[in-house]
């Protein structure tokens, strides 16, 4: 019997199928590659899912999309964290969707693979996802009644280090192209990071990303190469940082270290350090000043201009 992996390659990158899924309703998916993701590898099966909703064993990278009754044009792609060992839909990524439809922003999941899982391009396969994403995104904007240069990222924890790496290496090529969307600019019109990782330098390369990535004990060229302040330069997207001051997991100075980056390259930045609400608040934590966030980034994207592509 064929896998579900198989059938889907089958439907090509560009096929669109209903989402069978009870954990929330979106309006179709689209999978990322028409056949085995660049390089191979990767686990078999279903996806897994926890008793907190979070997402693991990635065998099809894909996107799912969820569109507002009434869309406005803007649209986001959204990669939730999890310490690049499982993604936080529940907590996160679906929130921020049912957040942007509220709004009129059309919404994009990303279900990410996950480098532990036996993907031969290690590092490079979520960045392959992303960069992937945002230009089939862009293939298909008539679809999805968006506007290609009104396309931004949302990212949260290890998603915001993935997203943070997308905006600031768009041009870099992480996979060879296969097809004609590939020729298609990679480029979010902005970025907004949420408690994201940006360093995996010490002394804050303790999280689950820096180990996950590149091992327990990198080098400090292969740091850096991870480091996304470090590809930080003046064609980056305008920046959006959100984080708690009292964050356990991503150490607060990685917003500091982000917005000093943009600074330094005139890149636009706009960081809200929030007084409490800890590390995976998601759209915010009731009780503490993580809850904040959300109206601020409403604002922000209030002002964003059209990207350049």
């Amino acid at each position: 019997m064929p896998t579900r992996r198989a059938i889907l390659a089958t439907m090509g990158a560009l096929a669109l199928f209903p989402r069978t899924s009870n954990a929330a309703p979106a309006a179709a998916s689209l999978t990322l590659w028409p056949g085995t993701p660049p390089e191979g590898g990767g686990p078999s099966g279903d996806v897994e899912e926890n008793a907190k909703g979070a997402i693991s064993n990635i065998a099809v990278p894909k996107i799912d999309i969820y569109q507002p009754a009434s869309p406005n044009g803007m649209a986001v792609l959204i990669a939730a964290g999890g310490g690049y060992k499982r993604i936080e839909m529940r907590n996160e990524a679906l929130p921020a969707a049912r957040w942007l439809n509220a709004r009129g922003i059309t919404a994009f999941v990303l279900s990410y693979r996950l480098p532990d899982e036996g993907w031969e391009a290690g590092p490079l396969a979520p960045l392959q996802d992303a960069q992937r994403a945002l230009r089939l995104i862009r293939a298909n904007a008539g679809k999805f009644k968006i506007d290609p240069d009104r396309l931004g990222v949302l990212g949260f924890s290890a998603g915001g280090h993935l997203l943070g790496m997308a905006a600031a290496r768009s041009a870099f090529a992480s996979y060879p192209a296969i097809g004609d969307a590939d020729a298609l600019s990679a480029r979010p019109a902005f970025a907004a990071l949420v408690y994201p990782v940006i360093t995996l330098k010490p002394p804050y390369d303790h999280t689950s990303t820096r180990k996950v990535l590149i091992g327990s004990h990198p080098s400090p060229a292969l740091s850096s190469e991870w480091s996304v302040e470090d590809h930080v330069r003046a064609r980056c997207s305008p920046v959006f940082l959100a984080q708690a001051e009292d964050d356990p997991v991503s150490d607060p100075q990685n917003t500091l270290i982000m917005q000093a980056a943009c600074e330094q390259a005139h890149v636009p930045v706009e960081l809200h350090r929030l007084a409490d609400g800890g590390h995976g608040f998601g759209m915010g934590k009731p009780g503490t000043a993580s809850m904040q966030w959300p109206g601020y980034f409403a604002n922000w994207l209030d002002k964003q201009p059209l990207s350049p592509g």
